[in-house]
């Protein structure tokens, strides 16, 4: 799915300037990408070093969890993933192995979840690609310190008038 520029009319302001809605569609469909593209470069790393029963989604859950203990809500509320995505992932590494499972004392409906020995070493495979990419990254030049600070203080500008979006026109 692509997203195309579409003949957009802002409310009393008249055309909007066609250079700063292209502009914008094409960032939007490079975050598409590059998502859809760091889970291939995550499930070849897996295809390389052997490890076939799990996928990038769940490799990225479990980089994600990280030492902590946390429930499906937890991980919903921190905006990485989607309610029934989690779940599924989240009984399927428990089911694999990845990950331990325990019935929160206070409320009985609530599952803590985290890591086992197999869990870290998947989190740790995915922490060492992203190391290597970094390094790469910068040792050819394609980002710097100062680049990598600007795309993230941006994206979060963008996830915050998102969030605010949701949360307040809707």
């Amino acid at each position: 799915m692509s997203i195309q520029e579409p003949a957009l009319k802002m409310p009393g302001n008249g055309p909007p300037g066609r250079s700063f809605i292209g502009s914008y569609l094409e960032a939007l469909s490079l975050v598409e990408r590059l998502h859809r593209l760091l889970l291939d470069v995550i499930k070849d790393e897996f295809e390389r070093v052997g490890v076939l029963e799990i996928n990038a989604v769940q490799a990225l859950l479990l980089f994600n969890i990280g030492d902590n203990e946390v429930t499906a809500g937890e991980l919903k509320s921190r905006g990485y993933y989607q309610g029934s995505n989690v779940s599924y992932n989240l009984k399927k590494l428990v089911e694999m192995g990845y990950m331990h499972h325990q019935r929160c004392e206070i409320d009985r409906r609530s599952v803590r979840v985290r890591l086992t020995a197999n869990g870290r070493m998947i989190r740790d495979t995915v922490a060492e690609l992203f190391e290597r990419h970094a390094v790469g990254l910068q040792a050819a030049q394609v980002l710097r310190d100062d680049g990598i600070e600007e795309i993230t203080g941006t994206l979060k500008r963008v996830e915050r008038y998102w969030t605010d979006q949701i949360r307040y026109i809707y």
